[in-house]
């Protein structure tokens, strides 16, 4: 199997892993074993656990990152449509992964890997909300971005709290929206 197919499939397995028996359970050689691979297969691909969880978390956010892009496309261009979008899409997004993304999250807190990649993370969900919404108000860009970093941060809270059953989907996508709204009108 080519390397990038078989990546693919030990972060399918590895997802199933912790959506079926949490965090704790994915392990390198958990991980080959229901993969049907070698250890050294899995160590290949992922060098630590810390890389697993990091690749894992990555890939999932990939998917929200293209999920809100797709979602914005056929937007028109007025903050109101914009703003109701992105947070039906980001709630979404989270609603459809689970409680295992901020399960992943957790499982890395203190790692130096996780911690850069994090920040990284943050900083790319920021220039995207910037790029998207910084044309639809009159703030300066500089403004807009410092906004964005508060926004990113409530849109996590939000979906957390969804995910564990604290707020509803529609209660969390008219909170972020009215929060966007508000902070950029």
């Amino acid at each position: 199997m080519p390397k990038a197919d078989r990546r693919a499939q030990l972060l399918d397995v590895a997802y199933r892993i912790v959506r079926q028996q949490g965090t704790d359970a994915l392990t390198l050689g958990t991980l080959a074993d229901q993969a049907g691979v070698s250890k050294p297969i899995t160590y290949n691909h992922f060098e630590t656990r810390s890389g697993l969880l990091v690749a894992l978390y990555a890939e999932i956010m990939d998917r929200q990152t293209k999920a809100l892009a797709d979602a914005i496309k056929d937007t028109g261009q007025a903050l109101d449509q914009v703003s109701r979008v992105l947070a039906e899409a980001y709630m979404d997004c989270h609603a459809s992964i689970g409680p295992e993304w901020h399960a992943i999250g957790a499982a890395l807190k203190g790692s130096a890997e996780m911690d850069g990649y994090q920040c990284r993370m943050i900083e790319g969900h920021v220039a995207f909300f910037g790029r998207v919404l910084s044309p639809l108000t009159e703030l300066p860009d500089e403004t807009v971005h410092r906004r964005c970093v508060g926004i990113i941060g409530a849109a996590e809270a939000l979906s957390d709290a969804m995910v564990r059953g604290q707020t509803s989907r529609d209660h969390a996508v008219s909170d972020l929206d009215a929060l966007i709204v508000g902070w950029l009108r």
